[in-house]
């Protein structure tokens, strides 16, 4: 069976190989669209739903799956930052507080489909301003959702979490293959 990661990340790309060491990787082109009144939590379902749709069409005999991850603080849904000034914001928003990272993976295979969510709470040290003055100027928030790399610099900032570390990472592996595992032997 060939399997398709609908994604550019180097990050999903390598988390992947844990599942499959052979795969291809063909990152979606969509502008990604969110409903309006879309409940946060729900998001990166939609938005993995649709880089696995796009990638599917072309595709339609393999295994594509789709995913996407974001960082959900209070109220608002953090993605990757668009500049400095946004990145502070967003550690700033994060410093001494809780946050979830949501990961939506989308399975499609011979027109089936499966959707699922993983959730991780993670709780950032109370940050100084030196301290986010230096990460941004590493420039390792700039690719990432929350501006903060949980398996890098960022994990100096992490008190705790709650739940699968690959998840803040940017695919929960684990539950990823149980989900395959799944979804396949349910097919005809």
């Amino acid at each position: 069976m060939n399997v398709i990661l609908a994604s550019a990340s180097p990050r999903r790309k390598e988390l992947l190989t844990n599942i499959f060491p052979d795969f291809q990787c063909i990152p979606s082109d969509i502008d990604e669209i969110i409903p309006k009144e879309t409940p946060l939590f729900e998001v990166p379902c939609i938005l993995a739903t649709q880089k696995a749709e796009f990638v599917e069409k072309s595709h339609p005999d393999s295994l594509v799956i789709g995913s996407d991850t974001v960082v959900i603080a209070g109220n608002e849904l953090l993605g990757k930052p668009c500049g400095d000034d946004d990145a502070r914001r967003m550690l700033t928003a994060l410093s001494g507080k809780v946050h979830y990272v949501v990961t939506g993976c989308a399975l499609f295979y011979n027109g089936n489909s499966r959707i699922f969510r993983d959730e991780t709470k993670v709780e950032f040290y109370p940050l100084s301003d030196e301290e986010i003055e230096n990460y941004i100027a590493s420039r390792e928030p700039f690719d990432k959702a929350g501006a903060y790399g949980i398996q890098g610099l960022g994990s100096l900032f992490v008190k705790g979490i709650d739940g699968d570390f690959f998840n803040v990472v940017g695919l929960p592996v684990s539950r990823l293959n149980r989900e395959i595992k799944a979804f396949l032997a349910e097919m005809p």
